[in-house]
């Protein structure tokens, strides 16, 4: 029961968290906007350290996008959408920009700092998915 339970809590979760993405204070995510969704999957031997991502990593992503990052959110992964299962995504760092040209010439002078940063909390290879936002409640 326990484990029905608590898989009804994730996907109430998942439901939940994909309507309402948690925006940076004062800014709202709109329909049209990218989305770079960073996904650090699970898997043997994985480690990632969310303490340092989270008060050190994306903090200083978020200084050196600027302005023209406009929300950003991180998840931490607890259950596989299958009882039983090891989760998925360790993490997922998600960054919103008004549009792929503000996103690309923000990245693109930042890209090795970024990456030079990412052994100091995971030895997992990061994969990246850029998308246009299609809907927000």
């Amino acid at each position: 029961m326990k484990t029905k339970f608590s898989f009804l809590i994730v996907v109430l979760g998942l439901l939940y968290g994909c309507q309402n993405d948690e925006s940076t204070p004062g800014t709202k995510i709109k329909k049209g906007m990218i989305k770079m969704a960073i996904f650090y999957p699970n898997g043997e031997g994985k480690t990632f350290d969310m303490d340092y991502y989270s008060t050190k990593h994306m903090p200083m992503a978020v200084s050196l996008f600027g302005d023209s990052l406009k929300a950003m959110s991180i998840d931490k992964g607890l259950a596989s959408g299958t009882p039983d299962q090891p989760v998925t995504y360790l993490a997922i760092g998600y960054f919103y920009f008004e549009s792929m040209s503000a996103l690309q010439n923000t990245l693109g002078p930042h890209r090795e700092k970024l990456r030079a940063d990412i052994p100091n909390y995971t030895n997992i290879q990061p994969v990246i998915q850029i998308s246009e936002v299609q809907t927000v409640e």
